[in-house]
Parts: C-alpha cells; structure tokens; sequence
C-alpha cells in the first residue's frame, strides 16, 4: 500500500471552511450556478417519478468533445469515476503522480490494490517526469492541471505516459478554467488513456454531483459494469447536458479568461511578499496557487483569526504543513487577504 503516514487523505477543503470566514479554500469557483442553469435544473424537476436516463446527457458530452457516445461514461461527480475505476480495473503496479487530489489514492487503498506514489519535485517547479514512473506501472494517475500545485502539464507529456498494457488516467477536473484548453486529451481516442472530468467547479454545483468519463469504448464499459444503477440523478443529469452545450461552453471559456486574470492579479501580489518568506509554486495555470511560507501551520491559523481560509497542505502526499493552497477569487477579495497574508507572514518573523 501506499505509504501515507499519518496523512488524512480524505480531508478536502470544505473541511478548512468555517461560518464567517472568507473561503479562499474550496476551488468551486461561483457561489451559486448561474440563472440559466438554475432554470434547467427546475425543469427537470417534474421527471424525477421516473427512474433516471442519461442517455441525452451521454450525447451531449460525446457532442462536446467529439467523441462517440460509447467513448463516454457520465457520473455522480468525477470523485464517483475514481472510486468505479478502483472497482472494476485490476491493477498489478498502481502508481499516483502527487502531489495531487487524494481522492484516487483512497479509492484504489479501500479496494485493496497496491500503491506506489511518485513524487514531483518542488525545485523543479512539481512539472511531470515520464521517466521516473515504473516502467511496470499498469495503472498511472496524473492530474492535468494538478490539483494543488495548480501546474498544467504539457500534453506530450502525459502521451509520454502511454504504453501498452498500461491504463493512463488524466483527472481534467479544473482543464476548462485554463482558456482554450491548451492541453487537454479529452477529443484524443489515445489507447489506454481515461480522462475524468467534472463540472462542478466552474458552474457552482458541487452539492449535485456531475462529471463524466471519456476513453476507449472497452474501458468506459468496464466501468459502466462497475457503476451502480441510477447513480446519476436527473438533475445531474440534465446540468451535465446543459453545460456541455454550445453557449455553456463558450461562457466557459468566459469565466476562464477571468479567472486567468484574477490568478494572475493574486500571483504577482504573492510576489511582492518573497521577501517574507512566501513562495509560489511552479507557474499556477488552475484557478488556485500552491504557496509555501515559513511556518505554514501557525500562518494559517493566524489566517482564519483574521477571517480568512486557506487550504492546508500536509494532506497531500509529497507536502507539509509549510504549504497552503489557495483558490483564486474577485481582485477585492485577493486584495483583502494579501494585506492579511503580509500581516501574517510579517507578525510570523518577530
């Protein structure tokens, strides 16, 4: 099994938010879904007497990416797709790139399988080495951009990953807040290759659960075989078939080339605090940034005295509690915790 020592791999940031304080710790990035959605899910409401049918959602997601309907598997959030491919894929050599979201790692450990962490360096920016994977590895799970370090990954080099006899995942959870989506292997039909991605993040609806499955028409049936029935809800459903749709995607890309601008606004603010001690990680591309300060613990507690919630990063394999991520917000609100960060980290060195 993994060696996770004493890390709690099932905390997430919900848990660092408390009433009163400003989130800057859980990556859902609008506080409710826009009105169009809100009206979708309305109407959907009147269908929910009958058992669920994600047959039209399962088209539009193949519509929006290219694929064929039996290239895509929708779910109850990306988290339940982990947890489905734990179930039904029987690794021999499973190996985790982390720092990365915890989830995978818990999934695959409650099902019993043996895993092996490879660990991005933070000197060199956390950026993916193909080479330090096993060549034995039958099973590898990246993120793509990595949740927390916030760094998008070329798509070479995930491709590097593949071989054959090998299952690449590639966890897309946050790839439509990076504009364009330069990266992406959503549209590939690469052998071997999963792409998980959920829809959650950008259009506020954490509390609904929706995401999707993309790959070869054998794997995504195997984990169809591993999905319990009627996991989807009608809901859910139908929020998958409204965002996957023309104009959400575009407004999509929208809020990315905000969020890329807000992230930038934030970054160069963290920058002005080198002097302290902050440090940001690797070039952040996600709508979040990986930092490390001296003393994380006891500037994150000193955080949430002066309103603020920050993501703690001892949770994730690879680093301590010197880390904290956090999620990018309005200019405003990035302002308000700068000056509380640089009271924090100035207070931390008398």
């Amino acid at each position: 099994m993994a060696d996770t020592g004493d890390r709690d791999l099932r905390h997430h940031g919900d848990q660092d938010i408390a009433d009163g304080l400003v989130d800057l710790a859980v990556n859902v990035r609008l506080g409710e879904p826009p009105a169009w959605l809100r009206e979708e899910l309305t109407a959907s409401l009147h269908r929910l007497a009958a058992y669920p049918d994600v047959s039209e959602a399962t088209k539009a997601v193949a519509a929006r990416h290219g694929r064929s309907p039996d290239e895509v598997l929708v779910t109850s959030g990306a988290a339940e797709a982990f947890t489905l491919l734990a179930r039904a894929l029987r690794p021999r050599h499973s190996v985790i790139v982390h720092p990365q979201f915890t989830e995978p790692d818990v999934a695959l450990h409650e099902a019993g399988h043996c895993v092996e962490h490879v660990i991005l360096d933070a000197h060199d920016g956390f950026r993916l080495r193909p080479e330090k994977v096993p060549a034995d590895a039958d099973l590898v799970v990246v993120g793509n951009p990595t949740n927390p370090t916030s760094v998008l990954h070329p798509a070479g080099a995930i491709r590097r990953l593949c071989r054959p006899g090998r299952v690449v995942v590639v966890d897309e959870a946050f790839a439509d807040a990076v504009p364009g989506e330069p990266e992406t292997l959503s549209g590939e039909r690469a052998p071997g290759v999963l792409v998980i991605r959920s829809l959650t993040k950008t259009w506020g609806i954490a509390g609904l659960r929706a995401g999707y499955v993309l790959g070869e028409p054998e794997l995504v049936e195997q984990l169809r075989a591993a999905q319990p029935p009627w996991s989807v809800s009608t809901p859910a459903a139908a929020a998958v078939v409204a965002c996957t749709g023309p104009a959400a995607t575009a407004q999509a890309d929208e809020l990315a080339v905000t969020a890329d601008a807000d992230r930038k606004a934030l970054v160069e603010g963290l920058a002005r605090l080198e002097p302290l001690g902050v440090r940001v990680a690797g070039q952040p591309r996600a709508p979040f940034v990986l930092v490390t300060v001296p003393e994380g613990e006891r500037v994150r507690l000193r955080l949430r005295e002066l309103g603020y919630a920050v993501r703690r990063g001892d949770t994730f394999p690879g680093l301590s509690s010197d880390w904290m991520r956090i999620a990018v917000r309005d200019p405003a609100t990035t302002r308000g915790f700068l000056d509380a960060l640089a009271v924090t980290v100035g207070w931390n060195r008398m």
